[in-house]
């Protein structure tokens, strides 16, 4: 595959794992590769990186998906060319030599010791251990690669106690120095298990195909993940997104709100600087605008199918509760209790929705029915509904072939201000099985927020 090849089929899984790549960066990109020497691959990947990454969130996926269309070198995986010619594992001739294809796991083991505690070649020596454990026969003609079986052969997280008893050499346990061996020792065992996982990467795309692992190596970026499938690693690093973005958000409401309509004409003071003009109004006046603070009412599914969509958009609805003169939220599974409580100010949002599963009185026979909740809504929180009012519905429409309740939900349409639902599925999903989106929809307008990004966008319009 020649290099244009390459730059071309890079440039496109960027954009289909989700980066924005556009057609001049990659552009700048190519120009950038005139100016470098290609031979030195870390070069290489960092001009990518300063034409083609634009956020920290994103350098992950990218370092993966180069990592596949500009794998390192793999000639000379045996144990005489695997090392550095000053390394233990000694350059080609070199007597003391470890041959790393023949080599005892406790040899090996010592060697990782070795790496682990600051030693060059790390690499090769990842790529000479997959080689040797990573490969299993599928079949005829046939095999699979895995990391899990290197790790598990080599057991790099149990080197911890000796390497750690090596560096202190009869200090005292406990202190600095042991904090400074372990973060050290720890950094350097995720770079050799992400060193193995980038070579059986490399070695199945080699079989099956860069494009086709392509697609499957790389997660979304963080604002493009689905709310419905995000772990709760996901939800860890989804929280610390929603903080900028809604100070974002708030700067965008201020700016719109000072450069919206000037106010009501004010008459008298009009007609009284018109008198010095003989009563022509060459100076018109209008009364300070009065700034108008809504109120919030949130009611959410908090079902299981949606329960991470859920977490997420109370996250982010209490970080914006500035902007509104009062936030109360309401959940619901088939029936409906208030969970403000739960997210008063300065609380735990982890902690928060444990009390919530725990203590809120949302579930009668566990089924999700959306036309007995918002009759039990309206019956029981009715007044928290009025003029001032916007009304957000968080949830799928999916409703266990219950009756809708669609008068009920109109009577508090008409009520409020304004009245908004976010439905986390895809708009193809859509009026299938028992979903109710579009009769839903015609009461209430129903927007698809899926992700970060169409969240962003809804609150924006909605300012």
């Amino acid at each position: 595959m020649s290099l244009l090849d390459r730059h071309v089929g890079f440039v496109h899984a960027l954009r289909e794992a989700g980066l924005p790549v556009s057609l001049a960066e990659g552009l700048d990109a190519a120009r950038a590769l005139q100016v470098i020497d290609l031979a030195e691959r870390e070069s290489l990947r960092a001009a990518y990186a300063s034409t083609l990454v634009k956020r920290p969130s994103h350098r992950p996926g990218f370092d993966t998906l180069f990592d596949l269309w500009f794998p390192a070198s793999t000639t000379g995986l045996s144990g005489s060319r695997t090392e550095g010619p000053e390394g233990p594992g000694g350059s080609e001739g070199d007597p003391d030599a470890l041959d790393l294809e023949t080599a005892e796991v406790p040899q090996l083991r010592d060697r990782l010791a070795e790496l682990l505690l600051g030693a060059d070649g790390m690499n090769e020596f990842a790529r000479a251990m997959v080689e040797r454990f990573g490969r299993q026969t599928a079949g005829p003609g046939r095999q699979n690669w895995f990391s899990y079986s290197v790790l598990r052969a080599l057991s790099p997280e149990t080197l911890m106690a000796r390497l750690l008893a090596e560096v202190l050499a009869g200090r005292e346990r406990g202190g600095l120095a042991e904090k400074v061996a372990r973060q050290r020792i720890g950094e350097n065992t995720r770079r050799f298990e992400d060193a193995v996982s980038t070579d059986v990467r490399r070695r199945i795309a080699e079989d099956s195909g860069i494009e086709r692992i392509a697609r499957s190596a790389v997660r979304p970026p963080l604002e493009q993940l689905d709310f419905l499938r995000v772990t709760k690693a996901d939800l860890a690093r989804l929280r610390r997104e929603v903080h900028p973005l809604a100070r974002r958000l708030a700067t965008r409401l201020t700016v719109k709100h000072r450069l919206g309509h000037r106010g009501r004409l004010d008459f008298r003071r009009t007609v009284r600087a018109s008198l010095s003009s003989g009563g022509v109004p060459l100076t018109v006046f209008n009364k300070p605008r009065r700034p108008h603070r809504p109120e919030l009412v949130i009611l959410c599914d908090t079902s299981d199918s949606v329960a991470s969509f859920a977490h997420f958009t109370l996250l982010l609805t209490y970080a914006l509760r500035e902007q509104f003169a009062k936030v109360r939220a309401f959940g619901f599974v088939d029936t409906v209790d208030e969970i403000t409580r739960f997210f008063v100010p300065g609380a735990d949002v982890a902690e928060a929705m444990t009390r919530l599963a725990a203590e809120a009185d949302m579930v009668r026979f566990g089924r999700t029915n959306y036309g007995n909740a918002f009759e039990r809504f309206a019956e029981r929180y009715g007044d928290a509904v009025g003029p001032k009012t916007s009304l957000l519905i968080l949830g799928d429409a999916r409703s266990n072939y219950q009756r809708p309740a669609l008068e009920t939900l109109r009577r508090l349409s008409e009520e409020a201000r304004h009245v908004y639902w976010l439905n986390p599925e895809p708009m193809s999903q859509w009026d299938t099985g028992d979903s109710l989106a579009t009769a839903y929809g015609e009461v209430v307008p129903m927007h698809e927020c899926r992700n970060v990004v169409q969240l962003a966008a809804f609150v924006e319009e909605l300012a």
